[in-house]
């Protein structure tokens, strides 16, 4: 069915995170990016650029060398935006019984030659299932403005104090999609490299992503551009790290007038040999700055906690 896709592979050494025996959360991005990109245009027939992920929660580790299928199916639709629900599976290749990784929605508009917005086909759900999945989806779009307006509003100065990661780098042709520019799954990629050197500053490099969260596209990244992603830690919880990214590009030769392309937050937990987390020492907040930014973290959390969970598929 149109509507409907399913990739199969394995989840090979290059994917794994510094440890080397588990796939990094970065990964699974980019895979859940491409499941639901190749979903999205096989509906629209076109083109088509991420524009939101939302609440990954990454429930149980995803070994190299497992089996992986990606489903990606369209459960609502708007003029020219497609919610795209992707759920990630992995097996051991001896047993072949699949359980869940992880899954979320995707927002993906259609574009067309010139980059302006296009219609897509009105999707109808068909099934008792699919009405449950489709008013699920109508139901977040006034809690994700909610958080997308709370995010933007949030400012960032050198008045914080708190543990801060920076990278910058050129964007680089390998990465280059069917538009020209970087692909969204990459850009996650990279968002979840920094949120985890900036975690592991202030706990240990066995900190690993439990969830990431108001993934917001706002413009793309062009091959040969500039990209700055800035990581801070805004909150600790008992056994928590959250961490908020942005990530801004332009001309590189322009490297004061960086504009935004993307924002996220992503939370980390250090598990211990046992596999729980371990408990995280309490973030020092010196300045308002600090103080503003773990309250509204907190308010962050209760406002996610807010959101209906996604049926079964």
């Amino acid at each position: 069915m149109d509507d409907r896709i399913t990739l199969r592979f394995l989840a090979m050494p290059q994917d794994s995170n510094v440890g080397g025996e588990i796939v990094a959360a970065g990964s699974v991005l980019e895979w859940i990016d491409q499941a639901g990109y190749a979903c999205a245009v096989g509906w629209s027939a076109g083109y088509c650029v991420t524009a939101y992920v939302g609440n990954v929660h990454f429930t149980r580790p995803i070994a190299v060398g497992d089996l992986i299928q990606a489903h990606a199916r369209v459960i609502h639709t708007g003029r020219s935006s497609m919610q795209v629900l992707v759920e990630i599976e992995a097996a051991d290749v001896q047993t072949r019984v699949y359980t869940r990784a992880t899954h979320c929605i995707l927002v993906f508009v259609a574009v067309d030659g010139d980059g302006r917005p296009r219609a897509v086909p009105a999707w109808t759900p068909r099934t008792d299932e699919e009405r449950l999945l489709h008013e699920n989806a109508a139901g977040r779009l006034e809690a994700r403005r909610e958080i997308r307006d709370a995010m933007l509003a949030q400012e960032y100065t050198d008045a914080g104090t708190t543990p801060r990661t920076t990278f910058r780098f050129l964007a680089q042709p390998a990465v280059t999609n069917f538009g020209g520019n970087a692909h969204g799954g990459t850009v996650m990629r990279w968002i979840e490299e920094t949120a985890f050197a900036c975690a592991a500053s202030w706990s240990s490099d066995r900190a690993v992503a439990v969830y990431s969260g108001g993934i917001h596209f706002f413009r793309p990244i062009r091959i040969g551009h500039l990209v700055e992603l800035d990581a801070r830690l805004i909150h600790t919880g008992p056994h928590s790290l959250h961490v908020a990214v942005h990530v801004r590009s332009g001309p590189a030769t322009d490297p004061q007038g960086l504009a935004a392309t993307t924002q996220c937050m992503s939370i980390f937990v250090d598990p211990g040999d046992d596999g729980r987390a371990l408990p995280v020492r309490p973030l020092e907040l010196v300045s308002d700055e600090d103080r503003r930014l773990d309250a509204y973290a907190v308010d962050l959390i209760a406002a996610r906690s807010r959101l209906s969970p996604l049926p079964e598929s």
